[in-house]
């Protein structure tokens, strides 16, 4: 920093004070660092301008009464600041007072995360802020997959009010504090012991310590006489655990003993030369109170600069210490208190607003305050106490969450919080093991879990009362004990029966008490609904389930007719019209080549008809040898084989199908109707139909037996029954099977939900038992449960009717097509080349008949090309393709020897 001119008012000697307990864990590292730190002060020549600190210490002996008689006396002595105190207690106290006289107050200990500056703006806090650490321990919590706590804490204001924002930050990662559990400050032993009688009790593993530094040790000694620091437990502790250990040296082998695998936070100070200096000098020391040195050394240290540095700044911009008398405080006759004593330092504003504006790097990294009045970048490491000495498993930070690596070195880049990014090494947990603990076992209170079983009339085999050790049965008790038996703890249960078994109880009331802790959780058939997991926690389904539409059916006897079901009548005329144009087709391809296709017309017509529906079958005898003809029919026997393996299955849906003796064909048919529905007694089936369906309440029917069922669906809607009955489909699948398959489903299921066990919110046992079902899933198990208890006849799930398995046009008119076009293609290439055949033959004929008539000069004059008659094309097609091959060649070469003739000729008649 460059030298300073001196100001004319700068004074040769400024008073600052410094509040903390001189005895205790933080005071005797604090005491030796603030009094290093005024002396580097003093002999900095390039700071202050030979303006020199005067430091009045004022202890403050761990009470919160003598140490708010302590500060008010510090604040008659005209300081210009004070550092300190290290107490939140007496900070909340004694910060009204600095408020009124305007001295800052710069706190490297009070961590109270209420101490804000909106309440108290001259309180300036130098360490960090106790709501950045319970952060850290929420996202701590969150990280190792645990959903409760127990808090632990000196019931003062630093513990009260550090726990609440813990509270509130795991309330955002959807966990919470089961159970805060408070000391009075300077407790007995035998009061801590009590206390953690009390939480051992209680559901939770998880425990995290908020106490004072110089009793927390007490709370670790109590929890080992009791079995606490066995495996299967787990404590956080605050920063007061690591001010308590040597980072660098050997600790007290018993003091290490009473907290081994505990997690704990520690301020997080980067390395740096500033801060190596500082600990070769605390070695080197012979003044110091304490072999170690904490982090709240290291803020006390940097409180004293940070103030030395806003003095210089103030003293630079014409500052004057100055003091005025208040006039609110007057002494009285007979009053020795001497409150006149407390005057206000004229321009403490001005020095406040210097000290929030300072930014520089000190022994605890950049020291620089945001908007909040909170040091900026607030970092902690987590460390782990394993044998002898400290484990560094990581760091958190409010920008990167947590990661193996220092946060100063993620700070220089982008933030990315994902929980892909958060990282920690392995921790060694109470008792030795490296397997997380999971955080949570049944109370130890004697209590075991109460579970409500509904008292089910309709359906029994799911579940009902039994004479035996459970008192009760079926096929959801069989689950949840297989299911229970796979958890590697045991869970202590009792079934209590919700219903009073002359008709199935409400589910939704049932739902409704556990909620309300009337029950811890309930084992049946009970249905997971969208308003059901807004109360309670659900495991994974057990059971597939959805509503489904059940009508009467009957069977339908064979028809004589019936092989003419499969298609419509529109398909048979096409399909036989295709029969004959196909072999139609195929004749007159064939027939100027193929001797098989050929004979008297009575002949060829029976062998086209027999070709064209022997094909049918594959049948045909006739070869075909053209090439046109051979394309046509392989593209036929293609269309054939579709159509007969068509016809084939829809006649065997057709002579197997069981026509329903109900208009209803589903769930759309229903809701337009308006017969009355069948709903099981209890059902959640009943507010959906009405609530979501808007079904008319006067429509639903309520049936209580399996008996009410047939009864109703019999009767039909016209004789008192109903029309259909909409029900879940285990249920429906069981009465299928008991009625033996009279009755039947229609259209589909309509909702998808299923079956699980349901707890109160929260519960740990959601996760286990999910896990533990998907196993009997895999395992073959639950199944093996289902055929025990539910395997029946089999019925089919959804009626066919006959028009649903009749084939119509709709599904074969693109074969017909692509056949017809291949004929028509085929048909005009044919006769566009027996065409061509025939103008040639025709024309040779015609000029061999001319020539044959008439004299040799009147030949061209006379030439005329006979119009030919569709009779004469007629023969010329019905003649056979050598025949015509052979009249052509013929006809070639007669014209070709005439030329020759006729020059002959000519040479004749000359003289």
């Amino acid at each position: 920093m460059t030298k300073n001119v001196s100001a004319p008012s700068r004074p040769s000697v400024v008073n600052i004070g410094a509040l903390f307990t001189f005895n205790s864990t933080i005071g005797r590292s604090a005491k030796p660092a603030l009094l290093v730190a005024i002396d580097d002060v003093n002999s900095d020549s390039t700071i202050l301008n030979n303006t020199k600190i005067n430091l009045i210490l004022q202890d403050t002996y761990c009470n919160e009464f003598l140490g708010t008689i302590e500060a008010m006396q510090l604040m008659g002595k005209e300081v210009v600041a004070a550092i300190g105190p290290q107490s939140s207690g007496i900070a909340h106290v004694i910060s009204h007072v600095v408020n009124e006289l305007q001295v800052p107050l710069l706190s490297f200990g009070a961590t109270d995360p209420t101490l804000s500056s909106l309440q108290y703006p001259y309180f300036l806090r130098t360490t960090i802020s106790d709501h950045f650490q319970m952060y850290a321990i929420a996202d701590l919590v969150q990280y190792f997959g645990w959903r409760e706590v127990v808090a632990i804490f000196v019931d003062d204001d630093y513990g009260r009010n550090g726990i609440s924002v813990l509270d509130d930050a795991l309330t955002k990662n959807r966990a919470k504090i089961s159970y805060k559990a408070a000391f009075a400050p300077g407790a007995s032993i035998s009061d801590i012991n009590s206390l953690l009688v009390e939480v051992n009790l209680m559901e939770s593993r998880v425990f995290v310590v908020h106490v004072n530094p110089d009793s927390g040790l007490t709370i670790f000694s109590s929890a080992k006489s009791l079995g606490m620091m066995n495996p299967g437990y787990v404590w956080i502790a605050t920063d007061w655990l690591p001010s308590l250990l040597d980072p660098s040296a050997t600790n007290s082998p018993d003091r290490m003993d009473l907290i081994q695998g505990v997690i704990a936070l520690r301020h997080h100070t980067p390395d740096s030369d500033l801060k190596t200096n500082f600990t070769s000098r605390w070695k080197d020391s012979k003044n110091k109170e304490t072999p170690n040195f904490n982090s709240y050394a290291l803020y006390a240290y940097d409180s004293v600069w940070l103030l030395a540095r806003a003095l210089d700044m103030f003293f630079n911009e014409g500052g004057i210490v100055s003091f005025s008398d208040d006039p609110k405080l007057k002494d009285t006759n007979g009053n020795s208190l001497n409150l006149t004593a407390l005057r206000i330092f004229d321009q403490g504003s001005k020095l406040l607003q210097i000290l929030t504006a300072m930014d520089f790097t000190g022994l605890s990294g950049q020291i620089q305050f945001d908007t909040d009045n909170n040091l900026i970048h607030p970092a902690f490491d987590v460390i782990n106490i394993g044998g002898t000495g400290l484990r560094n498993l990581g760091y958190w930070s409010n920008y990167s969450g947590f990661s193996i690596d220092a946060p100063e070195i993620l700070s220089a880049k982008p933030p990315n919080t994902s929980t892909s990014n958060q990282h920690l090494y392995d921790v060694i947990w109470p008792g030795g093991t490296t397997t997380k603990p999971r955080g949570w076992v049944f109370p130890d209170n004697g209590r075991p879990l109460q579970i409500a079983v509904p008292h089910q009339v309709t359906y029994p085999e799911f579940v009902t009362k039994d004479k035996g050790p459970l008192g009760v049965k079926g096929y959801c008790i069989d689950v949840f004990e297989a299911a229970i038996q796979l958890l590697p703890y045991p869970v202590p249960h009792q079934y209590i029966l919700y219903g009073d078994g002359r008709r199935n109880p409400l589910y939704n009331n049932l739902v409704n008490d556990i909620a309300q802790n009337k029950y811890d959780a309930a084992v049946g058939d009970v249905t997971i609904t969208t308003n059901r997991t807004r109360i309670v926690d659900f495991t994974q389904p057990y059971m597939e389930s959805g509503l489904v539409v059940v009508v009467p059916v009957k069977d339908i006897k064979s028809s004589p007719w019936a092989f003419l079901k499969p298609f419509s009548w529109q398909m048979w005329c096409l399909t036989g019209l295709f029969f004959l144009f196909v072999g139609s087709v195929v004749w007159i391809l064939e027939h100027r080549m193929n001797p098989e296709f050929r004979g008297p017309p009575r002949q060829q017509l029976i062998t086209v008809v027999w070709f064209s529906f022997s094909t049918m079958f594959f049948s045909h005898k006739e070869n075909t040898v053209s090439t046109l003809g051979r394309l046509v029919l392989i593209l036929w026997l293609f269309v054939v084989l579709i159509i007969n393996s068509s016809y084939t299955a829809s006649l065997t849906s057709i002579l197997t199908v069981q026509h329903l003796t109900s208009r209803i064909q589903g769930i759309d048919s229903l809701i337009t109707s308006y017969d009355p529905i069948g709903i099981q007694d209890g059902s959640f089936a009943y507010n959906y139909l009405t609530d979501e369906l808007n079904i008319a309440e006067s429509r639903l029917r309520i049936l209580k037996t399996q008996d009410d069922y047939i009864n109703a669906l019999q009767l039909g809607p016209n004789r008192g029954g109903v029309a259909a009955i909409v029900d879940e489909l285990p249920y429906i699948e069981l009465f299928l099977s008991n009625t033996k398959c009279i009755f039947s489903i229609v259209g589909q299921e309509f909702t998808k939900s299923g079956w699980g066990f349901a707890f109160q919110r929260e519960s740990p046992l959601v996760i286990d038992l999910s896990t533990a079902i998907l196993q009997l899933s895999e395992n073959g198990e639950l199944q093996r449960i289902h055929d025990k208890w539910l395997m029946r006849n089999e019925c089919s799930v959804q009626a066919k009717q006959v028009d649903e398995s009749r084939l119509s046009l709709e599904s074969f008119w693109g074969l017909f097509l692509i056949c017809g076009i291949a004929c028509f293609i085929a048909l005009i290439v044919f006769f566009f080349r027996v065409y061509g055949q025939y103008n040639r033959y025709n024309g040779d004929i015609e000029q061999q008949d001319i020539e044959e008539a008439e004299p040799a000069t009147t030949r061209p004059s006379r030439r005329i090309l006979a119009t030919t008659s569709f009779k004469d094309l007629i023969d010329f097609v019905d003649k056979k393709e050598v025949e015509v091959k052979e009249i052509l060649r013929r006809k070639n070469s007669d014209l070709k020897r005439q030329p020759s003739q006729v020059s002959d000729g000519q040479n004749e008649s000359l003289p």
